[in-house]
């Protein structure tokens, strides 16, 4: 189990430039101008950034392609359009998934009067191309995993509170983000922003020591 520290995150943007106005991020893989050849993946997983977007601030419209790109919102609410004719608003407890393959542009902006925090993490398909695809799930339980078989992977979000144990999945490889509070797994505390990646996971546990939120990477392969 290799364990990294919210405090060792590259701050992304570009205070020269004005890129970062309103926004704040954290890297936990290599990105952008930030690279380190030990750092640039996990299985299929290319990145896991904690975006805080002030009242106002956004991403103006940019491409992706070939990725597969899962967004759960902390707080706030995420104001997501795209060159295929999606626009929804994304709340806490949403899962939203948006599938680039050949191509799609998008824009993401706090459109609300409050900050606003999201996770997003990147993988990589099994299979490039195709058309892209859009799915928004409003709510999503801890007993409900969203399957994402394009990149061979399973998320799970598990709500624990003092005390409370819940297994981490028997798999090739886990990635575990603890997205507030704190847990406890195989004798390593991690906190809010802290992540850990874990091969050959069998019979762990995630102990939580507070009320917690964790979003766990079922992967098929490392």
């Amino acid at each position: 189990m290799d364990v990294r520290r919210s405090g060792d995150r590259f701050r992304g943007g570009d205070p020269a430039t004005g890129d970062s106005a309103g926004i704040e991020t954290l890297h936990a893989f290599s990105f952008g101008r930030f690279y380190d050849p030990d750092n640039l993946r996990f299985g299929p997983i290319l990145a896991c950034n904690e975006e805080r977007l002030a009242p106002g601030a956004g991403f103006d419209e940019h491409p992706h392609s070939h990725t597969e790109i899962v967004t759960w919102v902390v707080e706030g609410e995420l104001t997501h359009r795209d060159s295929a004719a999606h626009a929804t608003v994304v709340r806490a407890g949403d899962v939203q998934h948006l599938s680039s393959a050949a191509g799609v542009r998008h824009v993401e902006r706090n459109d609300a009067a409050q900050p606003l925090t999201f996770i997003q993490m990147w993988l990589a398909p099994l299979r490039p191309g195709g058309e892209p695809s859009y799915t928004h799930v409003a709510g999503i339980a801890d007993s409900t995993p969203y399957a994402l078989p394009e990149a061979g992977a399973m998320l799970h979000v598990r709500r624990v509170s003092e005390g409370e144990r819940t297994a981490v999945p028997d798999a090739a490889g886990v990635y575990v983000h603890v997205v507030q509070g704190r847990v406890m797994i195989a004798g390593e505390e991690l906190g809010a922003g802290d992540s850990a990646r874990i091969t050959e996971s069998r019979g762990l546990e995630i102990e939580g020591l507070e009320q917690s939120e964790v979003l766990l990477w079922e992967l098929a392969t490392v």
